[in-house]
C-alpha cells in the first residue's frame, strides 16, 4: 500500500494525463479513508453547506464537477437534494461515485477542455478538491459558467497556495467584468482540517 503523502504527492506533481489517471487508479479504493480520515477532508461538506445556503430549490438540477467518489454528492443528499449529475476525470474514482447510487448522469471528462454539454445545463455546480495544484486549472471557471443556467450558482474550492498561483483570481474578475458572473461570496475556509490546510470557498451567480 502506498503511504497517503506518496500518493498525495504522486496526485498533486502529475504532469501527464497518465500520470494523473495511474495516481487515482492507486488511490480510489483507500481515498476517502485517507482524506476523510487521514487528512480530514472537509472541503466537500464545506462547499455543499455553502452551496445549500444559496440554493433552497431541493430539485434543482447538480452537478457535482470532478465528483471524485461521491463526497460532495453525499453531503447534497444529507441537505435534501436528489437531482444530480457527477463528472470526473478518472474513471476509477468515478467508478466508485457510481456505487452510491446519488447522481442520475455519470460523465467521463476533462474540465480543462471543452465539455460536451449543453449551454444553460445546469441550476448549479459545485466543486471540491478540483481547482487545486496539478489539476485544473483558471480556464475552466469559463467553462463551467457556460453550462450554468443564468440565475444559477457556482460554488468551488480551491486550496490554500494554488489561489495565486494559477492566476484564479484574475480569471474571476475577467469573468465579472464580461458580466458573465457576480461574485457572492468568498470565504476562509478548513480543507484538511488535520493537516492545517485552508482553502477558498467561492460562490457566483451567472448573469
Amino acid at each position: 500500500m502506498i503511504s497517503k503523502n506518496k500518493i498525495l504527492d504522486k496526485v498533486y506533481t502529475a504532469r501527464t494525463h497518465a500520470e494523473l489517471m495511474d495516481a487515482y487508479k492507486d488511490w480510489a479504493g483507500d481515498y476517502e479513508e485517507d482524506t476523510v480520515g487521514g487528512f480530514g477532508y472537509v472541503a466537500p461538506k464545506i462547499a455543499a453547506d455553502v452551496l445549500h445556503g444559496h440554493l433552497d430549490d431541493p430539485t434543482a438540477l447538480i452537478l457535482d464537477a470532478g465528483c471524485g467518489t461521491g463526497l460532495v454528492g453525499e453531503a447534497l443528499s444529507a441537505q435534501g437534494y436528489s437531482n444530480m449529475d457527477a463528472l470526473d476525470y478518472s474513471p476509477d474514482m468515478l467508478a466508485r461515485a457510481e456505487r452510491k447510487g446519488l447522481y442520475h448522469t455519470h460523465l467521463n471528462a476533462d474540465l480543462s477542455r471543452p465539455l460536451d454539454i449543453a449551454d444553460d445545463s445546469y441550476d448549479a455546480v459545485v466543486s471540491a478538491g478540483t481547482f487545486t495544484y496539478g489539476h485544473v486549472d483558471a480556464s475552466a471557471l469559463g467553462e463551467l459558467a457556460r453550462i450554468t443556467k443564468p440565475g444559477g450558482f457556482i460554488t468551488i474550492t480551491i486550496r490554500d497556495g494554488a489561489f495565486d498561483d494559477h492566476d484564479y483570481p484574475e480569471k474571476m474578475r475577467e469573468l465579472e467584468t464580461k458580466r458573465t458572473w457576480k461574485q457572492i461570496e468568498i470565504r476562509d475556509e478548513d480543507y484538511l482540517q488535520k493537516e492545517g490546510v485552508g482553502c477558498k470557498v467561492c460562490t457566483f451567480q451567472i448573469i
